[in-house]
């Protein structure tokens, strides 16, 4: 596969987006090493589903916004965030450190990845108090890190089959979330979907105990006043998050109480998004992913495409 050629027309474009994207994210703060050990192929390796869908910058952007969105209709997980974060005036500081993390576990070495994972359930066993209904919570308790994780993995693969502009075979959708385990179960989930049925099935149990109520109105306002580090923040801000509300479940569209004109906002958003994304993937040559597969001895290449369905990792 050729790696893709920068046109003289696209490059100024190209570029403006990668200055965008490093505005946002800036590399080198994480304290993440992608480029070693040399040939260690992590926790997923460069045969998984995994990695070529969290190298997708639109898709993992957009879809982070969804999950966040999908998150919030859970009290018991979202008072975990109301109580014992500053969601609310360092939002962007939550979403680069949730960034690293989903970046370190998928693509550094096994050893980094562990080191991740460890640090988080430190964190995780601080944080537990009561809901504005006194209905207890922890943010350790296997039935929330499920829920933590299932809306994160629906919502990554719903951005890259909607904005990576690669296709997705059925048994790679089914493939990456048998993948999710390595981390959600090292983070000490047990109910973790491992196909699309699966996936299915789970949601259709957790959406009794989801509500949109005050404090979830609340982090949607949050999300609509985002003020990014960049300069059109607020075009940019709303085309992501409109084109990740278009990757809501129609259930849960209804329930955050999205009328019909915002979801056709949130749909023409999305158009917006999947012409860009071929920019976005020329401007990021040189992200996690790739300095993965170089890390392995591979090209980053391969992200884009599909192995045979018998050598991909299970």
């Amino acid at each position: 596969m050729v790696e893709p050629r920068i046109h003289p027309v696209t490059a100024p474009v190209a570029a403006a987006l990668r200055r965008w994207v490093l505005g946002v994210f800036p590399r080198g703060q994480s304290g993440i090493d992608y480029d070693a050990p040399p040939g260690d192929p992590g926790l997923f390796g460069p045969d998984s589903a995994t990695w070529r869908v969290h190298a997708d910058f639109p898709g993992m952007l957009a879809g982070g916004l969804c999950a966040l969105m999908l998150q919030s209709l859970h009290p018991r997980v979202l008072a975990g965030v109301w109580d014992h974060s500053d969601f609310r005036h360092d939002l962007v500081g939550r979403l680069r450190r949730t960034t690293a993390f989903v970046a370190g576990t998928s693509f550094a070495g096994t050893a980094e990845a562990v080191r991740l994972i460890a640090r988080v359930r430190a964190i995780h066993v601080h944080v537990h108090g009561t809901t504005a209904h006194g209905v207890p919570y922890a943010a350790d308790e296997p039935a929330l890190l499920s829920w933590v994780h299932a809306s994160e993995a629906y919502a990554f693969l719903q951005g890259f089959r909607t904005y990576s502009g690669v296709g997705m075979p059925e048994w790679a959708q089914d493939r990456y979330y048998a993948e999710g385990h390595r981390v959600a179960g090292a983070l000490g989930a047990i109910e973790i979907p491992a196909s699309r049925a699966e996936m299915a099935m789970y949601l259709d149990t957790v959406r009794p105990h989801l509500r949109y109520d005050d404090r979830a109105r609340e982090v949607l306002q949050v999300l609509a006043r985002i003020r990014l580090p960049v300069p059109g923040a607020a075009i940019s801000r709303g085309l992501f998050l409109g084109a990740g509300a278009a990757l809501l479940p129609p259930w849960a569209e209804r329930m955050l109480g999205f009328t019909a004109v915002q979801r056709v906002r949130h749909r023409a958003c999305a158009r917006v998004l999947r012409g860009l994304a071929p920019l976005f993937h020329i401007a990021l040559p040189d992200g996690a992913g790739s300095r993965a597969c170089r890390r392995v001895g591979v090209s980053p290449a391969i992200l884009r495409a599909w192995p045979e369905r018998e050598s991909i990792s299970g």
